[in-house]
């Protein structure tokens, strides 16, 4: 295939949402950098789709990302978009999550984008020019429902890094925007790989106590409001608009919630308190990109 547009790097881009981008970017001649931990994903992926590359790498490891790192600026100099996409979902009562299961959830949601970051910004920096996209969740701002505390709050915490990216990174030229996605019943499904608590005495405390049963009751809610048909494919399809933007007029943040779970309310008011908040401290030209350090507006 022709390379003809960008360069765009996806993490976790084997499966689910990832994949769904990653072929729907290399389906449009751009040249596609797929990276995650488990290579046969990743090979599944790059067999089906002549051209497309992939990189290995834990995003939980900090050693690998420096050697990702030093492979991503010899092999791709003209990166141009950078897609968070990799993350991991748990599923039941907080309490019953150990500590370190805690600290694993926020490390792959979360620590993982500041290690990719690391990795690429130097090179999108350097250029003067890139698009920094994060594939966030509608739970941050929007309906919540219970044993879902740990993934959650760690997509909350990826969702507050990249708003200040965004800040920091508009004087270098570079662009950001947060894909809100909603709860999805085709392509891809959060629930029935997600990880469950380690502490199996205190989750069956809730198993067999006043929250017996709580857990079916969640899922099947779920699935009640969610629109039947409802194809992570629709994500792909709106990162792939918002890529193709004219450079400096893309949102800041997009939701595609087939629930409508309430977040884009929520999220309204939030980016609009941001925008005023910047504005008072006279730093509004961090809204958007700017070649010029000095330019207001």
């Amino acid at each position: 295939m022709q390379i003809t547009g960008n360069t765009i790097l996806i993490t976790g881009g084997g499966s689910g949402i990832g994949r769904a981008l990653a072929e729907a970017f290399h389906a449009e001649g751009n040249q596609v950098v797929i990276a995650g931990r488990r290579k046969e994903l990743l090979d599944e992926t790059t067999a089906a789709n002549p051209g497309m590359k992939s990189a290995i790498f834990d995003i939980g490891n900090g050693s690998t990302i420096s050697g990702f790192a030093d492979k991503l600026k010899a092999g791709f100099p003209a990166l141009n978009v950078v897609i968070h996409n990799a993350g991991h979902m748990v599923f039941g009562p907080a309490e019953a999550f150990t500590p370190e299961q805690i600290s694993d959830v926020y490390d792959i949601n979360v620590a993982s984008t500041q290690r990719v970051n690391r990795a690429a910004l130097p090179v999108l920096r350097k250029q003067g020019k890139g698009l920094v996209l994060w594939i966030g969740s509608s739970s941050t701002r929007g309906g919540t429902p219970p044993y879902t505390a740990p993934y959650f709050a760690a997509k909350a915490a990826m969702d507050a890094l990249a708003v200040s990216y965004a800040g920091e990174l508009a004087r270098w030229n570079i662009e950001t925007c947060i894909i809100v996605p909603g709860v999805f019943t085709s392509g891809t499904n959060h629930f029935a790989h997600a990880g469950h608590p380690g502490d199996q005495a205190r989750a069956s405390e809730y198993a067999t106590g006043p929250t017996a049963g709580l857990d079916e009751e969640i899922m099947t809610g779920e699935k009640r409001i969610s629109p039947v048909g409802g194809d992570i494919i629709e994500v792909a399809r709106a990162v792939v608009d918002v890529v193709k933007m004219p450079f400096g007029s893309r949102p800041f943040r997009v939701h595609i919630d087939p629930a409508n779970d309430g977040a884009q309310v929520v999220s309204a008011v939030a980016d609009r308190i941001r925008v005023e908040y910047l504005r008072s401290l006279g730093l509004q030209d961090l809204l958007k990109p700017s070649q010029s350090h000095n330019r207001k507006s």
